[in-house]
């Protein structure tokens, strides 16, 4: 069956706020909206929009007005943020375990030795990628030890540094099995298999934050693994493990260990004290999820 092409014109911000009022949607300030819309695309807009429709239908439920979804909108903008912040310290931990625990177990350039790798094809294209982003960057130690030493690449360490997090997780997720890998993820209390798991799907989350996507409502696509124990507390798992809540209770499970005096689980609560109308639930979390350990 032949496709067909899609042509539809574009429309002005001011056609598109005709449109949606068409449709049921109403605006307090159509200035504002204008600006709004200016700087933010409808396009980007519509998964905000899309809770506050009929089901099923193109016309809004009564009393559905546009600041509404860019309440929503926001709220999405700063839980992204906060869950990024909380990423880069565990990211910045696991490359710092990765480097201490292989460096003593193989030499201070043991990403370099396919044999301590399950796939050569795999390793190879590890290397192909942090050549790649050693050439990105400007870091002073990096150019200096270019500049001094022979070597393909710097010690891990000061490589790691450098790598991007999908990099990392791939070098742990490639690593031989065995006593190593094991001790990196006993750090955290996990068994390996967990780990691997929980690293790949936070590394992409951490690319649905970094691109600015919607995050808050979103069914992911990978699928973290249920761990049948852990050496510290974790939630009862939810009926849903593709939500957020799911994710954001693997980062608080990772905190535990990484900084035991973190804040996420308050600054989320106020949040949501700041955008009252987001539904919680729409994110995963069950009723009960503030009389979870982890969360109090």
């Amino acid at each position: 069956m032949t496709l067909p092409t899609y042509n539809q014109p574009q429309i002005s911000v001011s056609e598109q706020i005709r449109l949606l009022k068409s449709e049921g949607l109403e605006f307090s300030d159509e200035n504002r909206a204008q600006h709004i819309l200016e700087n933010i695309s409808l396009f980007r807009m519509k998964s905000y929009l899309m809770p506050f429709r009929k089901s099923g239908s193109r016309t809004f439920k009564p009393g559905a007005n546009f600041d509404d979804a860019y309440s929503l909108y926001k709220f999405d903008s700063e839980l992204r943020k906060m869950i990024c912040s909380e990423m880069e310290k565990i990211e910045i931990s696991i490359r710092t375990q990765l480097s201490l625990i292989m460096g003593d177990e193989a030499g201070i350039y043991w990403f370099e030795d396919e044999a301590n790798f399950r796939d050569a094809n795999r390793h190879a294209g590890l290397l192909t990628n942090l050549e790649a982003e050693l050439r990105r960057s400007d870091d002073d130690a990096i150019v200096d030890f270019q500049r001094r030493y022979s070597n393909a690449f710097p010690p891990s360490w000061m490589t790691f540094e450098v790598s991007s997090f999908g990099t990392l997780s791939m070098m742990y997720r490639w690593l031989n099995a065995g006593h190593a890998r094991r001790k990196v993820a006993r750090f955290y209390g996990l068994t390996d298999t967990v780990m691997e798991s929980w690293l790949h799907s936070i590394v992409y989350v951490r690319n649905i934050c970094a691109h600015h996507s919607r995050l808050w409502n979103r069914r992911l696509s990978i699928n973290a693994l249920v761990p049948r124990r852990t050496h510290l507390p974790f939630v009862n798992i939810p009926a849903d493990t593709k939500r957020v809540y799911y994710i954001m209770s693997i980062l608080l499970y990772f905190l535990q260990a990484v900084n035991p005096q973190n804040t996420f689980a308050a600054r989320f609560k106020s949040m949501l004290a700041k955008y009252p109308n987001v539904n919680v639930s729409a994110m995963g979390f069950p009723c009960d999820w503030q009389d979870e350990v982890l969360w109090q």
